[in-house]
């Protein structure tokens, strides 16, 4: 029977369905501190699950004998993709679970800054609320408007979704490549990732974190975006220069921003970006619903499950590792 390591909580429906199939161990790390006895566990590992640890060259030397790491994620940035797939180390994630609720909490950042709930809410609890709202506290509108998306993938079409269909809003992406279906069902129009910010009311950031994205958006591309637009990102931190982003919105060179993630998380309470009353800043919630999160972690299982028993799916970030591991196999015979 293959041996599995869950390196983080697990709900017990989804524990039930892997020990169907697999010995596990639960060795939580999510809360940080010693990985000593990960490491020890690792040792007798087919296969891992669990998110939010970088896994390092380090403690793949300690898993002689893994086949697969599952994601409990969409994004896969924690893995050197590269080095497993050299190591023939399938690496699978939940891109499809996570869908329709993080582009509900992109809409729920696009409208939260635009009509400034955050600061609003404050405003009113500090008591300051004590005659009829004028011009200082006006908000902007989203309907009518143009939303740029940066990443039109799975996410990005559920939120040009929402934008062309439910707030009547003009789409426009800039992608590696084309999304002909976005177009078709929502007039998305392509362009060049300056013409967007140049244009756009709303940009949003949906792309994965990668050598070509980090640094994404730095000062000369905050300075493309109107003095009116709201940036809202919703994909990696490190894909915007947040000093650079701290001083456009300090300055008032953009209206605002709605952020998902950043450079370092958690977020510092120090952090400028807290002191801005326009800025919108949330702690990474892009999937944070209790059935998102379940469905996740049950998709890993069978992903991981399937992987193990040889059946790959499109989950599969790198089907090319079957080929170092045939090939090591051979050298071995």
């Amino acid at each position: 029977m293959k041996h599995v390591v869950a390196y983080r909580p697990l709900p017990p429906a989804v524990l039930d369905v892997l020990r169907q199939h697999c010995s596990v161990d639960v060795v939580d790390v999510s809360s940080g501190g010693d990985l000593a006895p990960f490491r020890r566990a690792l040792a007798s590992a087919h296969g891992i699950i669990g998110n939010n640890l970088k896994i390092t060259p380090d403690l793949l030397n300690a898993a002689p004998l893994l086949q697969t790491a599952s994601t409990i994620s969409a994004g896969f940035d924690a893995f050197d993709v590269p080095e497993l797939s050299r190591r023939g180390i399938l690496l699978t994630n939940t891109p499809d679970e996570v869908t329709e609720t993080t582009a509900d909490l992109v809409f729920s950042l696009i409208l939260a800054t635009a009509r400034r709930i955050s600061e609003l809410a404050d405003w009113t609890r500090r008591g300051q609320w004590i005659r009829s709202v004028g011009e200082a506290q006006f908000g902007v509108d989203v309907h009518h408007k143009t939303l740029g998306i940066v990443g039109l993938g799975r996410i990005g079409s559920a939120v040009a979704k929402r934008a062309a269909l439910g707030f009547g809003m003009d789409v426009i992406y800039s992608n590696r490549s084309r999304n002909h279906e976005a177009e078709q069902r929502y007039r998305a129009q392509w362009r060049p990732l300056p013409e967007l910010l140049a244009s756009a009311d709303f940009v949003c950031l949906l792309v994965p974190l990668s050598y070509a994205t980090e640094g994404l958006i730095g000062s000369a591309e905050l300075g493309l975006m109107k003095p009116s637009a709201i940036l809202i990102n919703c994909s990696r931190g490190q894909v915007v220069d947040e000093a650079a982003l701290i001083e456009h919105l300090r300055e008032r060179r953009i209206l605002g921003a709605g952020l998902d993630v950043f450079e370092r998380e958690p977020l510092s309470p120090d952090s400028p970006l807290l002191q801005l009353p326009n800025v919108v800043a949330v702690p990474h919630i892009g999937s944070a619903t209790r059935q998102t999160r379940e469905n996740m972690a049950m998709r890993a299982a069978r992903n991981l499950i399937d992987a193990l028993d040889g059946n790959l799916s499109s989950t599969c970030v790198n089907p090319e590792a079957l080929e170092a591991r045939s090939s090591s196999r051979r050298l071995a015979g």
